[in-house]
């Protein structure tokens, strides 16, 4: 068994687009916006805040409470949330996560600067008076909210240090042999500023999370670049093809791919593996199925995520 310090694992805990759809048809695959926890050694890195992160919060929480009889006695909790940009369904889901509301958590947030708005502000705006009852500001929680470029690297130097943005190009020690890296590449293939593609380096592997983005002719290729060679690449799947092309309400130009788009770009990147992620919410299990089987047919070691499918890299 690995060392649990050596653990890289993630587990999905929403992997739906546009807003949440629970019921009996999207039972198998999941109902909740986008949220994906990462275990890489002893830290915890949280891609966005859709409603999947809700669930996640509660067991964090529990397994909090359980390790003390009184706040002092219990392990402190400490995060960090990476989000690629704060549209609803990838935020959502943050003013309901518990342990930003334990006053021993602390919780580092990153994500870009977009449209001239730094990342605090955005998260801000998503828990205002008077649309909800507690302001950022107000949560109990030490928070460090920071907006960073794509030319800066998030790193972990160990398992116990908190993380520091560095200048990749400007900065030597950006290049050393951290414990966790994580480098950022801002898509501009979706509306109102584009996105940031993230890609997570521990041990010689690594993740990389490429959601609301859009294809191009050809494929992206500065996204096939950025992935090349990742154990894992967890891409935007919105649509089946014909609807993205012929469906009752064009969506070309949505900021979000086809099944095809993200297969193609897997297997130009070389992939080790491709998760497809965050579906059309109209879309049901036997849909998302197919789904699955059309990316099979063009990038082989294909799955399409499912809430709670974990995977060890």
């Amino acid at each position: 068994m690995a060392n649990a310090s050596d653990r890289f694992t993630v587990k999905f805990r929403g992997v739906r687009g546009s807003h949440a759809m629970p019921g009996p048809s999207t039972v198998r695959f999941g109902g909740n916006t986008s949220c994906i926890e990462i275990n890489a050694g002893n830290h915890l890195i949280i891609l966005d805040a859709g409603t999947g992160i809700i669930g996640l919060g509660n067991e964090i929480a529990a397994n909090h409470l359980a390790s003390g009889n009184n706040v002092n006695d219990r392990t402190p909790i400490t995060f960090t949330v990476l989000f690629s940009h704060t549209h609803h369904d990838h935020t959502q889901g943050f003013a309901f996560f518990k342990p930003a509301y334990i006053p021993t958590s602390t919780c580092y947030l990153f994500g870009p600067r977009l449209l001239e708005v730094e990342l605090e502000e955005g998260l801000s705006k998503a828990m205002v008076s008077p649309y909800f009852p507690v302001q950022l500001e107000d949560l109990p929680s030490f928070r460090k909210v920071q907006s960073v470029h794509e030319s800066e690297v998030v790193v972990f130097e160990s398992d116990n240090d908190p993380p520091q943005v560095l200048n990749y190009y400007r900065d030597n020690h950006a290049k050393n042999n951290h414990k966790v890296r994580v480098r950022a590449m801002h898509s501009l293939a979706h509306p109102n500023g584009g996105v940031f593609v993230y890609r997570i380096e521990m041990n010689g592997k690594s993740v990389v999370y490429a959601t609301d983005t859009e294809g191009y002719v050809g494929g992206d290729q500065r996204l096939v670049n950025f992935s090349r060679d990742c154990t894992l690449l967890i891409h935007d799947s919105q649509y089946m093809h014909p609807d993205y092309v012929t469906g009752p309400i064009p969506v070309q130009g949505y900021g979000h791919s086809t099944v095809d788009m993200a297969a193609e770009v897997a297997s130009q990147a070389g992939a080790g593996k491709l998760a497809l992620f965050h579906y059309d919410p109209v879309y049901d299990d036997a849909t998302l199925t197919k789904m699955e089987s059309r990316a099979k047919g063009i990038f082989k070691n294909t799955v399409a995520a499912t809430e709670g499918l974990e995977i060890e890299l």
